[in-house]
């Protein structure tokens, strides 16, 4: 299980750097559904990761940012509806 949770959090660390990497060269836009869900996603698996390991800090944070995802994520299918 310990196995899983390490990959989780990695997978999360690649989501949310690619995610950084793709908006700084211009190929994703910050209100793009891609950004938000690749954030949204990453947070999540930081989330797993940093509670499994008891890192409230560090879990908290990605909760927070998780939030602002999905706010975006809403605001963008509201704006489109």
């Amino acid at each position: 299980m310990n196995l899983a949770i390490e990959a989780v959090g990695w997978i999360g660390a690649g989501l949310i750097l690619l995610a950084y990497l793709l908006l700084s060269a211009g190929r994703l836009q910050a209100r793009s559904p891609a950004y938000q869900g690749m954030n949204l996603a990453g947070a999540i698996a930081f989330v797993i990761n940093s509670g499994w390991n008891g890192a409230i800090p560090s879990a908290a944070l990605n909760v927070v940012w998780a939030g602002i995802a999905l706010f975006a994520l809403v605001r963008m299918a509201r704006a489109t509806s």
